[in-house]
Parts: C-alpha cells; structure tokens; sequence
C-alpha cells in the first residue's frame, strides 16, 4: 500500500473565518483529509504575537475556528485537529533550534517589517520575530513533508526549510531527522475582499461565514466594482471588478464568461449583477452555515475532537523531540 504524503497546516484563532479561508485554505484541506495524512492546527501560541492584549478573544476564537472548518468539510475521522499549545514539545523545539538559528534570518523575512509598517510598533516583540522559527516547528513536530500556504507565507516556509537543512548538516550525522517541507499553493491563494483589497478581518473587508444571508447581501451591494462604470449602459472591465473577481469562485467558466461578456457589453449592469452574486454565495453557503451553527451549539463534541486530536500528536510530536534530542546530546 502506498504511503500517503504527510501535510501539516494551521490557523490562527483571531476572528470569524471568511470566504478567504473557505476557498483559499478549507477547501484545500477538505480534500487532503482524504489523499494525505493531514495535520491542522489550531495555532493559538502565534495569535498571541499580534493579538497579545486580547487572551480572551483568542480563548473564545479557537471553537468557532474549528466549527467552521468541521462545517467546511473537514473531517475529524480522516484528519488530527490539535492545539498549538496543547502540545508542549513545539515550544521544547522552538527554544532548541532557536540557538542555531541566525538573527539575521529572522530580520530578512519580509513580513517581519510589513506587519509592523500594518499593525503599529507594539508588536514588535521578541515573539513576533520568532513567528516563523516557531511557525516551522509545528510542521516540524509532526515530520510534514507538505505544507499548503498562501503567497505571502512562502518565505517563512523558505526560511524554515533553511533551518532545517542547517540541523540536519550540523548535528545529522549524515542522516534526516528533520524534514524539510515544501509548500503547496492553494488554486485561489488570494481571495479579494468588499473593497478590492485582500480579503482580511484586519482590513475589515471580510464575508463571514457566520454571516446570516441578509448580512452577507449588504456587504455585496456596498461592494466597488467598476470606477469607470458610471451608467447602466456603459461598458465596464471586468477585470478590475472584485465582485467578478468572486464570482470565479462559484460559477462554471461557460458562466463566468457570459457574465464577462455581458460586463463588457455593458448590458449587465452592476447592482444586477450583485443580486445575481449575493443569491449565489448565499445559496452555496446555506449548509456550510447550518452545519456551523451545529457544531457552535454543540462545544463539547468540539472540545473532544480537539482533545483527541492533540493526544496523537504529542505520541508523533515526542518521537521527533527525543530524536532531536539525542542529536544534539541532550539525551
């Protein structure tokens, strides 16, 4: 029987999930459950770096997260839902390979700068320069060889599998006791939100999920298409429209290029064209949204899912630590 590939991935318990993570991330992960050996974490260690002053926020998050991705399709049966935190051996790894790993590495992830230039000065903290240190030792924890990312966190993944090789080279001895893992790209990585922008709690642009269908719609119709698109009539650009942008998320080709034509045509106009979306998401989420609000009504059978989840991976997590242990002679 042919082994199936190990893929690890996580999320940060920060806010409410969006159609961001539906169709960059949950729908990635929905169809590992059943071609890899999936890992999802629920990274509540990495919220702390920007969401530091909020813990219950985070402690309140983390549920919801998880009933949303069980009501995206995740399935508990074929895939380990486990806590960040629950699972002590990452932050053993983290301090351990964090003395091999050089300052300058750290400094040169472009993220490190950007999020501070985003977010404020406050988050610079000590923690928030380690976030991709620690970011690999949970793939690292579990041996994932796979890792689906969006674009803007492929140079932490870069950085981690430089890391790894720098272990391996100086204390394996010839052999492999960290993998180095390698990326996958989800086929929508970035999912633009009510303003054009990327779709984003911070950004406040976001579709939720937990969004009942009359929120859903007043968010469509305050949505920018077209700027240039001032009359009905007038011939619009598809190409520069997130609500288009949205629709090739749902719609069949044959379709999105009807609609393409008709925009162009200017024979469809804007807020026709709104309603026709809204009454697609809103249709396409209906059972995604009742199965949330099963599971958001049921915490303990999510807690138990969890629970389970973390116990095997710390029986995996305790292998990994004790080989790298033993590398470095602590053991």
């Amino acid at each position: 029987m042919t082994r199936k590939p190990r893929v690890m991935s996580g999320m940060r318990p920060t806010g409410g999930l969006h159609l961001g993570h539906l169709f960059g991330v949950l729908t990635q992960w929905v169809r590992y459950c059943d071609e890899a050996e999936a890992y999802f974490e629920i990274a509540d260690m990495h919220a702390y770096t920007t969401e530091f002053d909020d813990p219950e926020r985070i402690r309140d998050a983390r549920d919801d997260m998880v009933a949303g991705w069980l009501a995206a399709g995740v399935d508990p049966q074929k895939a380990t839902i486990f806590l960040q935190s629950g699972v002590p051996e990452i932050s053993e790894l983290h301090v351990l390979l964090s003395m091999i790993t050089p300052l300058s590495w750290l400094e040169r992830v472009p993220t490190f700068k950007g999020q501070i230039d985003a977010l404020g000065a406050h988050i610079a903290t000590y923690g928030f320069l380690g976030y991709p240190l620690l970011q690999l030792c949970d793939i690292a924890i579990v041996r994932g060889e796979f890792v689906p990312v969006g674009r803007d966190q492929v140079a932490h993944l870069e950085l981690g599998r430089e890391i790894v090789r720098r272990f391996n080279h100086r204390y394996g001895d010839g052999r492999e006791i960290l993998v180095e893992p390698q990326p996958t790209l989800s086929e929508f990585p970035e999912v633009p939100g009510t303003d054009g922008r990327k779709m984003s709690k911070s950004y406040s642009n976001a579709i939720l999920i937990a969004d009942d269908a009359d929120a859903t719609a007043k968010k469509i119709r305050a949505m920018i298409t077209d700027p240039q698109k001032v009359r009905r009539g007038d011939p619009g650009h598809p190409e520069v429209c997130p609500v288009f942008a949205l629709w090739k998320l749902l719609a069949p080709v044959a379709q999105i290029e009807t609609i393409a034509s008709g925009c162009r045509a200017g024979t469809l106009g804007c807020a026709d064209d709104k309603r026709s979306f809204t009454d697609a998401l809103n249709a396409y989420l209906a059972p995604i949204r009742e199965r949330y609000r099963t599971y958001r009504d049921d915490p303990a059978q999510v807690a138990r899912i969890v629970e389970e989840g973390t116990a095997r991976t710390r029986e995996i997590a305790a292998s990994v630590l004790a080989d790298v242990k033993r590398a470095l002679k602590l053991l």
